[in-house]
């Protein structure tokens, strides 16, 4: 194989092989996409579909976001992703909790 061989996923000039996400991943924003449109509460689909907890799901998603393929990938989902973890951190500041749920001193 030579240097410009690689694996089955080749580099564009814009992306770089650290900027594609796994099927997981997209797996992941797919589901932010759509979660609503079922009937069962979010964290029993985030069971069944990513074998996972809640909190672990979302501090996969957390880093997922913070990924540029997810936002090639997902703009308008990774962008909302943020606007609400941003959103709960102003609410968490305001009402004067820390990171860990505590109240502040």
């Amino acid at each position: 194989m030579s240097a410009r061989e690689g694996p089955c996923v080749a580099p564009t000039p814009t992306a770089k092989l650290s900027d594609v996400i796994s099927e997981r991943h997209q797996a992941m924003l797919e589901f932010e996409r759509t979660w609503w449109n079922h009937d069962e509460p979010k964290e029993a689909l985030i069971r069944a579909r990513f074998q996972c907890s809640a909190d672990d799901y979302y501090a996969e998603l957390n880093d997922l976001v913070a990924q540029p393929g997810a936002m090639e990938h997902d703009p308008l989902v990774v962008r909302r992703v943020q606007r609400q973890r941003l959103r709960r951190r102003r609410e968490r500041l305001e009402t004067g909790t820390d990171v860990q749920g505590g109240a502040n001193p």
